[in-house]
């Protein structure tokens, strides 16, 4: 592992080059536990089981000072009426933020604390957004045709806490209303709020950013 300082690029293919990348692919099968969905999600993954979304990031030693950093791939797709998303997930260091540029594509993040406080920021190309320290965050790509591509940094010893958001979900979810997205409820009814919705026509808009919310 390189231990001075070194560079790299973003292809016009976006993708690393010049460094020897982590290449992380997740299938809707491996999403089981975050779709309202569960008929549609089995149905798709009968039907073939397509990559929902793909990491790229570059190793670093998991300690202080180090940066990891790298590429998230979000592809375009409806589970029933949601749209593809990723796991989502705290820091396990919980007083570590992090950031993220968006480099193709349409969609948002959507993001919330342990205080009951949520917020939802778009993603377009150009746009940089900041998770501040003890925020879970989830991309979602609300385009219909394009993937949604982002650059990472997080510090290397922040970690991830995915069981959280799989034991407890999030309290919003992002689903496609008659070609618009829309913000619903998480919560144990949201699987008949979203399965109303099959069948509505995709849309390439992401959702203006929203103010703070709390509840």
């Amino acid at each position: 592992m390189v231990e001075h300082p070194f560079s790299f690029a973003i292809s016009p293919a976006l993708t690393l080059t010049d460094v020897a990348e982590r290449k992380i692919i997740r299938r809707v099968s491996d999403l089981r536990r975050y779709f309202a969905d569960t008929e549609s999600l089995e149905s798709m993954i009968k039907d073939g089981d397509p990559v929902a979304y793909e990491v790229l990031d570059i190793p670093r030693p998991e300690r202080e000072g180090e940066l990891i950093s790298g590429l998230s791939i979000l592809y375009p797709g409806l589970v029933g009426a949601e749209y593809f998303m990723t796991k989502g997930h705290f820091h396990a260091v919980r007083g570590t933020s992090e950031l993220y540029y968006c480099l193709a594509g349409s969609g948002l993040l959507l993001m919330e604390n342990e205080q009951g406080e949520w917020k939802t920021e778009a993603l377009t190309p150009g746009r940089v957004v900041y998770v501040a320290p003890g925020w879970a965050h989830r991309s979602v790509n609300t385009g219909t045709d394009e993937r949604l591509i982002t650059f990472f940094v997080y510090p290397a010893n922040a970690g991830h806490d995915y069981l959280t958001i799989e034991q407890r979900g999030f309290r919003k979810r992002v689903v496609n209303d008659n070609g618009t997205p829309r913000l619903v409820d998480g919560g144990a009814d949201s699987q008949s709020v979203v399965s109303r919705l099959v069948g509505t026509p995709g849309s390439n808009q992401a959702p203006e950013k929203s103010e703070l919310k709390t509840q």
